[in-house]
């Protein structure tokens, strides 16, 4: 993961446990004042919003203990790697694409970020400018002729 990545883990959980979770415990406490808890459906919403919040933070904390950051000054733009951005063509109808590859935690497609452990980035991975990617995906096999790799900032 990149330190970006790991950085916005860390302040999305310090915002969870810092803001979100003492709102969580006030709707709870506040729906509880209302009266008889076997029919507030506002406290079983409260609790259940909590619940969710909680999950969401053990998620944070374990995948921010098992984070490895990689060190960016030993990446090279030889091969596809994680945090390569990879520039690309469909060799069956010539459109043009560009793809980041990055941890399942910073994938995000609006900006070009895909998780490595997708289909395409596991058929891209260890290949070099000029190869052709023969990738199985749900719709069939696509051909990726690897038009350039650079490191992404």
């Amino acid at each position: 993961m990149s330190q970006e990545g790991y950085d916005k883990l860390v302040a999305e959980l310090k915002r969870l446990e810092s803001v979100e979770r003492p709102k969580a415990s006030a709707a709870i406490a506040e729906a509880a004042d209302k009266g008889d808890l076997s029919e507030n459906s506002e406290y079983d919403a409260a609790k259940e919003a909590q619940s969710h919040l909680e999950a969401r933070i053990n998620e944070l904390k374990m995948t921010i203990a098992h984070a490895k950051i990689v060190d960016m000054s030993r990446l090279s733009a030889d091969v596809v790697q994680i945090l390569s951005t990879v520039e690309m063509t469909n060799m069956t109808n010539k459109a043009k694409m560009k793809y980041t590859i990055v941890s399942e935690t910073e994938a995000n497609l609006k900006q070009g970020k895909i998780s490595i452990k997708t289909p395409i980035a596991q058929g891209l991975l260890n290949k070099k400018v000029g190869d052709v990617a023969e990738i199985k995906i749900p719709r069939g096999t696509i051909k990726l002729r690897i038009d350039k790799i650079s490191i992404a900032e």
